[in-house]
């Protein structure tokens, strides 16, 4: 029986000398910072494809406005791409593509246009506008994810 004493105190013994949960922290897993995209689409549907896939292995941001896709490529950090659909309410793609020319701080970000234009005046009018690719819609999705790594890396 004296076994089974000595047993019971050293567990308890064990159990108090074991740091309470709140003074033990989980080691943090390293942050690692994910590349921000603003995705400018007003079709619901293709903005929550795009956002959940690109979501896996980069910070996305949706805009269902021209307007709002400008706004938000001008907070902190800036954006490592956007991918504007040309035609938006309020301002279209080719818009917020000049606008964004415009601003010192934005003016090397990357900039991919999804649109279902394929008027071959639209597709220069993108590259004039320094687009890096002009996706015509419908797309694959293996062509975008490949044209967003070739443009930002992952």
């Amino acid at each position: 029986m004296t076994l089974g004493a000595e047993t019971t105190l050293t567990a308890k013994a064990r159990i108090r000398a074991t740091p309470s949960p709140s003074t033990v922290s989980a080691p943090k897993p390293p942050e690692t910072k994910r590349k921000r995209i603003i995705v400018a689409e007003d079709d619901s549907a293709i903005a929550g494809l795009l956002t959940r896939v690109l979501g896996v292995h980069y910070d996305v941001q949706h805009a269902a406005t021209g307007s709002l896709a400008l706004r938000l490529a001008t907070e902190e950090p800036p954006p490592q791409l956007l991918m504007l659909d040309v035609m938006m309410p309020d301002l279209d793609g080719f818009a917020v593509a000049s606008r964004v020319r415009a601003i010192p701080q934005l003016k090397q970000v990357p900039i991919i246009f999804l649109t279902a234009r394929t008027a071959s005046t639209d597709i220069i009018r993108g590259i004039q506008t320094g687009a890096r690719h002009y996706i015509q819609k419908p797309f694959k999705i293996d062509e975008v994810l490949s044209k967003v790594r070739k443009t930002i890396g992952e």
